[in-house]
């Protein structure tokens, strides 16, 4: 396996705390962050290497004013693709968010500018999505004689809905603001710095116990895949192994003996 201590990356910039929280910055602002295949190689050999190079969580961020506009369309025009061609890249697209919503690692994205097309698909494989007020949304392919091809009729449909997937990709309607947080594009619209906020909630995550971190970004994601009857089978067989790991008992005496933190409602 490659040593993180040696990892080389260009449009990505790694930053890593002592309390196992990295701060993963996309770093082409230039092209407002629009994925090339370099970028996406080096999403995939990041977030497949997570969990054994010791992230407890991770921020997704973008340098510049947006968070990512998706696809490098100059990269793909000039590259004059052949079918199969870029059914490859979609595939390396897949493999590069299935890293993310599968690698049990909780990921928050610090969304800010434009999240569309192809940067809606990568917001929408992260776990968690913080906003701020200049925040958009859009699936502009449909005006640009293109389809998606990074998971927006998986991810982005389980967010939105069927309907209003096919309408944003139809008609290039834009969401943001409020409307967006009530279509669940995002689950936090902050007033200042979406940035400190995921922070936030990443060093929240990150103090959860892994293995139970691991159930929860990755097992939910495997359930809502089966059957009703499977997913309560597999629930129950998570449930076993996370439950009983022998981590939890120094946090389950604390409930137990009335010292841990109690659950309390926003004041």
């Amino acid at each position: 396996m490659i040593d993180i201590d040696t990892l080389t990356l260009k449009n990505l910039r790694l930053e890593r705390h002592e309390d196992g929280v990295w701060i993963v910055t996309l770093n082409r602002p230039a092209k407002r962050n629009a994925l090339d295949v370099a970028t996406v190689d080096e999403m995939i050999l990041l977030f497949a290497n997570a969990a054994d190079w010791g992230a407890r969580a991770i921020v997704l961020a973008a340098e510049g004013d947006h968070f990512c506009a998706g696809l490098d369309l100059v990269e793909h025009h000039r590259a004059d693709r052949s079918p199969a061609d870029f059914m490859r890249i979609c595939l390396r697209w897949h493999e590069a968010f299935n890293k993310m919503e599968y690698g049990g690692v909780p990921i928050i994205a610090a969304l800010k500018g434009a999240v569309v097309g192809g940067g809606l698909e990568l917001a929408s494989a992260a776990h968690i999505r913080v906003a701020d007020a200049s925040t958009y949304f859009a699936l502009p392919e449909g005006q640009r004689g293109l389809f998606t091809g990074g998971g927006a009729t998986i991810r982005v449909s389980d967010l939105v809905g069927k309907a209003r997937m096919i309408d944003m990709i139809l008609t290039g309607r834009v969401y943001q603001g409020d409307e967006a947080i009530s279509v669940g594009l995002a689950q936090y619209l902050v007033e200042g710095s979406s940035f400190d906020v995921a922070l936030d909630l990443a060093r929240k995550a990150a103090a959860n116990l892994p293995l139970t971190n691991f159930a929860i970004c990755s097992a939910i994601s495997h359930m809502q895949n089966m059957s009703a009857l499977d997913a309560a089978y597999a629930e129950s067989a998570v449930a076993g192994i996370v439950n009983t790991q022998p981590e939890a008992r120094a946090r389950l005496e604390a409930f137990a003996n009335r010292t841990a933190a109690r659950i309390r409602p926003n004041e």
